[in-house]
């Protein structure tokens, strides 16, 4: 996959930042423990080729030890063009699996015309690729989510949900039996976006959410994309801060215990905001309340 790209500087560290990053990731989150089965989930988009690319690599270096096998839920959507990424783990002699289910017909019949199809779409899917991950003997499912997923996914939660939550790097799924990868974590979606244009992948669009305008993701990535504009390195700043986290600082009860708190209790530690996080993220989330109301 990778005799034929560019031999630029530029390129060479671009792909060392991103396997720094998945390694950095797979490290934090103890992602590989010991010999696995991986199902690579590839949906024909940037992100899950980026994925599929680097973890290749890192198995070429011998740094990983993990089998893969790549999979693409064909969801039966017009138009699809359903060779593209059989003829792409060909070509490239890559172990893989097709799966047709045509999930795109039962979001269409479920959802209004007008309202977002990602919710239904995603439970569907999802459902779908842990059924193949169990009949393939997989341990792991490993999706393409990187670090702008993750930080629009907390001020999605933030600001429709009225929670703080978002995809986290390491999930095990409800019935207990598999886990789910997010490799890409500490990736930029914007490093991913260049790689992926410098490797020529077969970019494959989403005719299904992608038709829509005005999503709730959207505007929240327009919000990101210009508090970077105007704050350079913020977003890390933000994305850094989910993992930094003080729950004595926050207001849930279930995480901290409150009502037992007392002067004699040296649980709750310092409580000057000189070494906390929370104030400069109230400030931030403050200024993207206003540009919301923008």
């Amino acid at each position: 996959m990778f005799r034929k790209v560019p031999s630029s500087v530029a390129f060479k560290k671009l792909r060392k930042r991103l396997l720094r990053n998945v390694r950095a990731a797979m490290d934090d989150y103890n992602m590989s423990t010991a010999k696995q089965k991986w199902l690579v989930c590839l949906s024909g988009g940037k992100d899950s080729y980026a994925l599929l690319a680097i973890l290749l690599d890192l198995k070429w270096r011998g740094l990983l030890d993990a089998d893969l096998l790549a999979c693409n839920l064909d969801q039966a959507q017009p138009g699809f063009p359903s060779d593209v990424l059989p003829r792409f783990f060909e070509e490239h002699e890559i172990p893989y699996h097709i799966e047709r289910q045509d999930t795109y017909s039962i979001v269409k019949e479920k959802i209004p015309e007008g309202n977002t199809y990602c919710s239904l779409c995603s439970r569907l899917r999802r459902g779908n690729l842990y059924r193949v991950a169990r009949e393939h003997g997989c341990d792991a499912v490993l999706l393409g989510h990187h670090r702008d997923d993750i930080l629009e996914t907390f001020f999605l939660n933030l600001l429709h949900g009225g929670r703080l939550a978002t995809m986290p790097p390491k999930l095990k799924n409800e019935e207990g039996d598999l886990m789910l990868f997010r490799p890409l974590a500490y990736c930029e979606e914007a490093d991913l976006a260049k790689f992926a244009d410098l490797m020529q992948f077969p970019i494959i669009p989403c005719d299904l959410c992608g038709s829509q305008d005005g999503l709730q993701r959207q505007q929240v990535k327009a919000m990101l994309q210009g508090f970077e504009a105007q704050h350079k390195g913020r977003t890390q700043v933000m994305f850094r801060a989910l993992s930094n986290i003080r729950p004595s600082h926050m207001l849930d009860t279930k995480l901290f215990d409150f009502a037992g708190l007392s002067v004699e209790d040296d649980r709750a530690g310092d409580d000057s905001d000189d070494n906390d996080g929370c104030g400069a993220m109230a400030a931030l989330t403050s200024d993207f309340l206003t540009m919301h109301e923008r």
